[in-house]
């Protein structure tokens, strides 16, 4: 059984090849807003995410793939934050921070998967990729807060489980974090 991949194959926009795509978002940042009505490349994430956490190995097909890619790390670095939670506000607090605290982008040396991504061509470029990618990362913590903790405000056994899983074997955390 091949993984799933992202179905926003027609974009127009990328920085380095890492896809700008539209998502449903309040938080401020250079992604395109979202004008359908269906799925955005956040909400397939979480959706493909349970499949997608098993696989070794992914073919990319398109620019949204990596797009796809990076969440689906950075929820497996969520797991790993909510597992400590005793409830959904520390959570929201845990998440909060991760999505603001520093990270690498393609091109920095601790980077995972700098083999599959190009590197910012400018540093206004790069910039804009660390932009986009931290308003990705907010909208992705406020979103699977949401599903972890569901009306009941309890974490999911059936989401927290899939913290050890590691996506291509690979994690946006360095080792021992």
């Amino acid at each position: 059984m091949p993984a799933y991949h992202s179905s926003f194959t027609d974009n127009k926009s990328a920085i380095g090849n890492l896809a700008l795509v539209p998502i449903k978002t309040q938080f401020r940042g250079p992604a395109p807003p979202y004008t359908g009505d269906e799925l955005d490349i956040i909400d397939e994430a979480l959706y493909f995410f349970r499949a997608n956490v098993f696989f070794r190995t992914y073919e990319i097909k398109s620019d949204a793939d990596r797009v796809l890619i990076y969440i689906t790390l950075y929820i497996t670095e969520c797991l790993k934050k909510l597992q400590k939670c005793g409830n959904q506000n520390q959570a929201l607090t845990e998440l909060y921070s991760l999505s603001l605290s520093r990270f690498d982008i393609p091109g920095d040396p601790d980077f995972p998967l700098n083999l599959v991504y190009a590197k910012p061509n400018s540093p206004s470029e790069a910039e804009s990729m660390r932009q986009y990618l931290q308003q990705v990362r907010q909208e992705v913590s406020q979103r699977l807060i949401k599903k972890v903790y569901g009306s009941d405000g309890k974490p999911s056994k059936w989401w927290l489980c899939f913290a050890k899983k590691k996506f291509m074997d690979k994690s946006l955390s360095g080792p021992g974090q």
